[in-house]
């Protein structure tokens, strides 16, 4: 889980960098219907931009929280930790990922915009699922 977080942290990292060093767009698309952000209006270029560096703070902050409490918490066998940086990284994904399966005004480059993230939730979900077997064999059993 630990790892997978750090992996979120360096994707937001990535989105960020990209924002101000790379096309301007996010990973994987370098152009929306034709147009690259010198082709935008300054204050549409603007404001994608400041979305943008939004987004990256939002990812890099989760990635933040789901490294402490996973490496922190959930190794001191803590449930309310695990839950935590599974309810975390849930949520974010489940509110971000619909939206590019919807009509698509602009082109992707499927592997790298989606990959990184999906190989990133890959790891986090088998080390959620690791950490919850060592969490539920670390609990005492009740009569």
């Amino acid at each position: 889980m630990a790892i997978a977080g750090v992996a979120f942290i360096g994707y937001g990292l990535v989105f960020l960098a990209l924002n101000f060093v790379g096309s301007g767009f996010e990973l994987g698309v370098s152009q929306l219907d034709g147009l690259t952000p010198a082709d935008l209006n300054p204050t549409v270029a603007y404001y994608i931009s400041h979305l943008h560096v939004a987004t990256a703070a939002f990812i890099i902050s989760t990635g933040i929280a789901v490294t402490a409490l996973s490496w922190y918490g959930v190794r001191q066998r803590l449930t309310w930790a695990w839950a935590t940086a599974v309810v975390a990284a849930v949520v974010g994904l489940a509110l971000a990922l619909p939206m590019h399966y919807t009509a698509d005004a602009f082109a992707h480059d499927w592997v790298t915009h989606l990959g990184p993230i999906y190989l990133a939730t890959v790891i986090f979900v088998v080390g959620a699922v690791l950490a919850y077997r060592g969490l539920q064999a670390s609990l005492p059993v009740t009569d």
